[in-house]
């Protein structure tokens, strides 16, 4: 099959009609039906039952279409890469962040750099690590922050600052003797706020808890470090948290002690591995890296 004859197949499975198809296709129904004839003339078979205007997929239709899928997204990321790569002419940095570093790290390293890139114009998005990867192989975004090395093939992570997991609770918790030592799991106490099942920071503080024989219990679960952190001031529980949450939080209504044993987390820089940065995107890694040990600095305080 060509491309063509992938496309306009995917466009009937998904409307169920010629007119419909023509309308995702942007071309004309004489011109979808003259493609699916020429694709059923190749394979050499019908693919579809014409039944009152519509067409029901036979089954060797579906089979075809599981087959396909994959390239046919394929091809829809390729367009995505080249439209991008066409509105890339004027200078533009763009930078995704996961939410707790965009929160914690960016304000600060956006304000540094803008003072050297005053003309430059700088697209910011938040997303998850996994959305991240696949902005940069599809040259959506010049540079991301993370605090997760993927560990994609096509990926590079650069360590920018490193930081230790930090257990944080309402104001007046502890005795000020006890903040600079470190707390393990049989400390954690009261209202435990939790992450969702699949958050590698989450994951690692209940497998630290569990190899002291503690089973927490979470009956707040949230999605991100950053809304745990407003809990905490608000003073509905404590929870273990990134250093660069913990340095954020507000000094007057959080307390912060180390997490036993120590976690250590990394702020990474990611980048596609076949594109070299801009000057502009290097200089802002460069002030993301300085504002992110100015945070843990703050977090020492």
């Amino acid at each position: 099959m060509r491309l063509r004859h992938i496309e306009v197949f995917h466009a009937i499975m998904q409307v169920g009609t010629i007119s419909g198809a023509a309308q995702v296709l942007h071309i004309s129904q004489p011109a979808v039906t003259k493609v699916l004839q020429h694709c059923e003339l190749q394979l050499g078979m019908p693919l579809f039952e014409r039944v009152r205007g519509k067409l029901y997929p036979k089954p060797e239709a579906h089979r075809l279409f599981a087959e396909t899928e994959k390239l046919h997204r394929d091809l829809q990321g390729i367009r995505r890469l080249a439209a991008s790569l066409k509105g890339h002419a004027v200078e533009t940095v763009r930078l995704v962040s996961t939410p707790t570093v965009a929160l914690s790290v960016l304000p600060q390293a956006m304000s540094e750099w803008r003072k050297d890139f005053p003309g430059t114009r700088c697209e910011l998005a938040s997303h998850h690590t996994s959305e991240i990867v696949n902005a940069l192989r599809l040259g959506e975004a010049d540079l991301a922050l993370s605090l997760q090395d993927p560990r994609h093939p096509g990926i590079v992570a650069e360590p920018l600052a490193q930081g230790l997991m930090t257990v944080i609770a309402p104001a007046g918790t502890w005795d000020e003797s006890e903040l600079n030592t470190p707390l393990s799991a049989a400390g954690l106490h009261g209202e435990l706020i939790g992450y969702a099942d699949n958050d590698p920071l989450g994951e690692m503080v209940v497998a630290a808890c569990e190899a002291q024989g503690i089973q927490p219990v979470f009956r707040t679960v949230v999605q991100t470090y950053q809304i745990a952190r407003t809990l905490v001031e608000a003073g509905a529980g404590m929870a273990v948290v990134d250093p660069f949450t913990a340095a954020s939080a507000s000094a007057v209504r959080v307390q912060r002690r180390p997490w036993a044993p120590a976690i250590p987390i990394q702020l990474y820089l990611l980048t596609a591995g076949h594109s070299p940065l801009s000057h502009g995107c290097r200089q802002l890694a460069d002030s993301i890296a300085a504002s992110a040990r100015a945070c843990l600095f703050r977090g020492l305080e």
